[in-house]
C-alpha cells in the first residue's frame, strides 16, 4: 500500500499505522533517546545513591523511572526487528503487561512515603498506567488493523520518556 512517487513532509501513506516497516526511523530515534536517558538516570542515581539507599520509597521510584525509560527502548527494539505485524502486536501487548506489572509492583513496594516530598511528587505525577496502556492499545489495534495501530506508540513514548525525565530531574534537584 505504499504510494508511488516522492514522499515528503506531509505525505500520508494509507494504512501507515499498520505497516511496521514504515516505522523503522521512529523506532531508531526512540530507542536512541531512551538509551541516552537511561544512561543519564544511572548518573543521577549514582550521584544520589546514599540518599536512595536509605529510602525504600525513593529506591522504588528510581526503579520506576528506569522502567519508564526501558519500556520505550524495548518497544523500539521490537519495532525495528523485521517481523509480521501480528507478531509485533503481540510483543507490544506483552511489553505493556510486563512493564505495567513491574510498575505496579514497584509502586506498591514504594508505598506512600510521607517524609519524602520527592517520592510523593513522583507517585502522583508518574505516567505509569497510561504508558503501559498506550503500548497495549498499539499492539491490540495493530493486530486488529483498526483504531490507530502504531500511531499509539507516539503518545506511549512521549508519556514514558517525559515522565521519566521529570522523575529523574526531581531526583537530582529535590533529593
Amino acid at each position: 500500500m505504499i504510494l508511488s512517487g516522492a514522499r515528503g513532509p506531509g505525505t500520508t501513506l494509507p494504512g501507515m499505522g499498520y505497516q511496521p516497516e514504515l516505522w523503522h526511523d521512529f523506532g531508531v530515534t526512540v530507542g536512541g533517546l531512551a538509551g541516552a536517558l537511561t544512561g543519564l538516570l544511572f548518573v543521577a542515581v549514582s550521584i544520589k545513591s546514599d540518599t536512595l539507599a536509605k529510602s525504600r520509597s525513593l529506591a522504588s521510584r528510581a526503579a520506576q523511572t528506569l522502567v519508564l525509560f526501558i519500556t520505550p527502548a524495548l518497544g523500539a527494539l521490537v519495532l525495528v526487528a523485521p517481523q509480521p505485524a501480528g507478531a509485533l502486536g503481540g510483543e507490544l501487548i506483552a511489553l505493556a503487561a510486563l512493564s505495567g506489572g513491574t510498575l505496579y509492583v514497584l509502586n506498591r513496594r514504594g508505598g506512600h512515603d510521607e517524609t519524602s516530598g520527592v517520592a510523593r511528587y513522583i507517585e502522583r505525577a508518574s505516567p505509569n498506567a497510561i504508558t503501559s496502556g498506550f503500548f497495549a492499545v498499539a499492539g491490540i489495534t495493530l493486530i486488529a488493523a483498526a483504531g490507530g495501530g502504531l500511531y499509539w506508540l507516539i503518545p506511549a513514548a512521549v508519556f514514558s520518556l517525559a515522565g521519566g525525565v521529570v522523575n529523574a530531574w526531581l531526583f537530582l534537584i529535590r533529593v
